[in-house]
């Protein structure tokens, strides 16, 4: 149930920073957006890193150079959603996201990347994942 909640209050967030972004960026430019946006969040995980304490510092050392760039596709993630809803909305824009990102995790778990268990995938998740790309294209006409 944990779980559920913290994936709501995810995609809320998501929504809220695109709309923000989209608003911003219209003032300031796109990049300039990214840019107040990754600083904020730089910030705010930095507070709550200080206050909470909860990490590992050893730990670093194990993770490959390559994850440790993740943070740096969110420039990406936020110029993207930013165009995106200036160009076909709100709506449009969060369900052709969680289509995008419900596909690619299709592809991690069927391959096992990044070192994550193999997962077979049966026909009710791929009907599943056709039903919301039909739920989006009656969303769009």
């Amino acid at each position: 149930m944990k779980g559920i909640i913290f994936a709501f209050i995810a995609g809320a967030c998501i929504t809220l920073q695109g709309v923000a972004n989209a608003r911003i960026s219209q003032d300031i430019g796109t990049w300039q957006a990214a840019t107040i946006t990754q600083l904020t969040g730089f910030i705010m995980a930095l507070a709550i890193l200080l206050i909470v304490r909860d990490g590992k510092k050893q730990g670093l050392k194990k993770v490959k150079p390559l994850y440790l760039t993740g943070g740096g596709l969110a420039a990406f993630i936020i110029f993207s959603e930013v165009t995106a809803i200036q160009n076909i909305g709100v709506t449009f824009t969060i369900s052709a996201l969680l289509i995008a990102q419900l596909f690619l995790t299709f592809l991690i778990d069927i391959n096992g990347w990044f070192g994550v268990a193999k997962q077979k995938m049966r026909l009710p998740q791929f009907l599943g994942i056709g039903m919301m790309i039909v739920g989006v294209i009656i969303l769009k006409f």
